[in-house]
């Protein structure tokens, strides 16, 4: 499979570029100027946008519905030790919308960037 690209709402690109690069293990792949870069880890592509501007993912639709972040739909980020990664962010002030859960797979939490867009966090069961 090749890269995978994602496009994310945010409200400050900035705040978001810190975060996913300082705690999340992304790169910076491309700035090509305010309101927009684009993010990597692995094959996936985070397409970091915010909700105004000129760029067409700030553009109303026909229904009059604006991009905004937050959300359900959500990119899975696999960690090794999900409980040492939690701390981690918990204790840089980092915001979750629930506790580490169990699941068929393995644990889970969602963490929420800093514009309200959810990432779940994975630790599969080995």
């Amino acid at each position: 499979m090749g890269t995978v690209s994602v496009r994310y709402i945010v409200n400050d690109v900035d705040a978001a570029v810190d975060f996913y690069t300082k705690h999340l293990g992304f790169d910076v792949q491309m700035r090509p100027g305010p309101g927009f870069a684009g993010i990597t880890r692995g094959d996936l592509r985070l397409l970091l946008s915010e909700p105004t501007g000129p760029g067409g993912a700030a553009q109303a639709m026909p229904d009059g519905r604006v991009p905004e972040p937050g959300g359900w739909n959500r990119i899975q980020l696999e960690v090794d030790d999900l409980e040492s990664v939690v701390g981690a962010l918990r204790s840089d002030g980092a915001t979750f919308r629930n506790d580490i859960v169990t699941g068929r797979g393995g644990l889970q939490i969602l963490l929420d960037d800093p514009s309200g867009n959810p990432i779940e966090l994975f630790q599969p069961t080995t």
